[in-house]
Order: structure tokens, then sequence, then C-alpha cells
């Protein structure tokens, strides 16, 4: 009877365990990283990184409330939509895209606040340099079942980080002392998400 008991608490424990997280995987049709840096002092530039993968390890289905992610983005899918400055910051001056191809986004913690917001604490790596940044997470319009009958999500998440804290050395200034390209590198990662 003893022996029964263990079986029965330990065939419960496992399936706990297997109910405990659901993986969800990153669309790639449907998640990119954006970023923003000011230019001269007087403008901004924009551009994308278009090859972006990822997963999600979730509570349940219904809750992403310390999910873990684990993201991966292709540094030579840089896009500013001029050839001669994608290649600029592939160089050395920037990511060095030929040494460090990837950078790479993993969460040490996913708090949920209020509702559709949540606060995502991970380790950005990039040129191999990592740090822990803080990202401001929206959840734009909770779980859908698409037309093909996929479940997903999606979400929105901001932060800042200084460039020069993950070893990009470009610093040119102007006469006035103003930097070309600022320090501060505003950043923005959309995902659309998929219930495996």
């Amino acid at each position: 009877m003893n022996n029964l008991l263990k079986i029965v608490a330990a065939t419960v424990l496992m399936i706990n365990g297997a109910l405990a997280q659901v993986k969800w995987s990153a669309d790639p049709a449907h998640t990119n990283a954006r970023f923003d840096v000011n230019h001269l002092g007087i403008s901004f530039v924009d551009g994308e990184f278009t090859k972006v993968s990822g997963s999600i390890d979730a509570p349940n289905k219904e809750s992403f409330d310390n999910a873990k992610l684990d993201f991966t983005i292709d540094v030579n899918s840089i896009d500013t939509r001029i050839d001669a400055r994608d290649g600029h910051l592939k160089s050395d001056d920037f990511f060095n895209a030929e040494k460090y191809p990837t950078m790479k986004l993993k969460s040490v913690s996913f708090k949920q606040g209020k509702k559709g917001k949540y606060v995502l604490i991970a380790d950005l790596t990039i040129r191999d340099v990592t740090k822990k940044v803080t990202f401001d997470v929206t959840q734009n319009g909770g779980i859908i079942t698409d037309p093909w009958g996929k479940t997903r999500a999606g979400f929105t998440a901001k932060t800042t980080i200084n460039r020069f804290d993950f070893g990009m050395k470009y610093n040119d200034k102007l006469p006035s002392g103003v930097e070309a390209v600022a320090a501060d590198v505003t950043i923005t990662v959309n995902t659309e998400i998929v219930l495996n």
C-alpha cells in the first residue's frame, strides 16, 4: 500500500510538472527588434533587425507571469534603408557582425504589473558583453485564436540602453561637442508568439 501511494504521488507530480509550463514560439514573420538614436543632435535615425527568433515558456495557457524568455537577433539582418549605413553599423565601430553575428536576450525575471503590463529584467548580450536591462512590456490585445486555429499573443517591449556599455566604439563629435551618434539608443521589440 505504501509503494502504491508513492507511485500515485510521483505520477501526480509528473503530471503537474508537465502542465506547469507551456511553450510559445516567436512568429518570425511578425517579430522584429527596432531601434532609434539621435543623429547630430537634430534628428533621429531608426532601423530594425528583421530576423529575430525566440521562445517563451509560460506557467500556463492563460498567464505569462514568471515566464522565461529566450530570444536571438541576427545582427546581419539590420536594415536602416541605406546600404552604406547598414555596412557601417555591421563594422567594428558598432556591432562587428563578422565576429559577433548574434545578440541574445534572456530573461532574469518577467513580472506582471497592471493588467496587460509586465516588467522584464533580462540579460542582453551585444558584442559578447552581457548587461542586465529592464524592459517595459505591454501585452497587445490578450490571447486570440487566429483564422487558422492557432493560439497567439502579441507583446511590445521597450527600453533605452547606452551603446558604449556594450563596446560600441564610434564616437565622432561635432565641433560643438555634440555626438554625431548619441550614446542612448531606444529599443523596441515587437513579437507575435504562437502556442506550440
